[in-house]
């Protein structure tokens, strides 16, 4: 068996973290790595002590994956995974965020404010990317995409 290389091993456990989100549209993870070693998870779905996302919760559940967007009532991966690092004192400055999915342009902005320095991702978003990475390019966070 080969061993996967770093970029490989934490975009599949991404990948595992995405099988809990509760979003019924899209299930997306994501992971915060510092020195090599995993500092928080997180996986989109509604907020703490709010009924999970289902047919009869979800205000989407009918439309196309980016109308109406500003209804959805889940947290994204990337969001909840730097929220859980500083509700337990941990620092997100000169992480490496791997994630199934390249982040929306609300998570790119948290993404350069966290400190993180690279995103590393699996899949495209359903949407226009080039300025979101212009945007993570300009303060110097690197990117990569990665097959799993």
């Amino acid at each position: 068996m080969v061993r996967d290389d770093a970029p490989t091993y934490f975009s599949k456990i991404a990948s595992l973290v995405s099988t809990r989100s509760t979003c019924i549209k899209q299930h997306v993870g994501a992971i915060l790595v510092k020195d090599k070693h995993i500092i928080s998870t997180g996986y989109n779905g509604a907020p703490k002590g709010v009924s999970h996302c289902s047919e009869s919760t979800c205000l989407r559940a009918n439309l196309n994956s980016l109308e109406k967007s500003y209804l959805c009532r889940g947290v994204h991966a990337e969001q909840n995974a730097i929220i859980q690092a500083a509700l337990h004192g941990t620092s997100t400055d000169g992480a490496t965020l791997y994630t199934t999915h390249f982040p929306c342009m609300s998570c790119a902005k948290i993404i350069i404010n966290s400190g993180i320095v690279e995103v590393v991702y699996q899949k495209e978003y359903d949407m226009e990317n080039s300025t979101k990475m212009d945007l993570l390019k300009e303060t110097g966070i690197r990117i990569r995409k990665v097959v799993v």
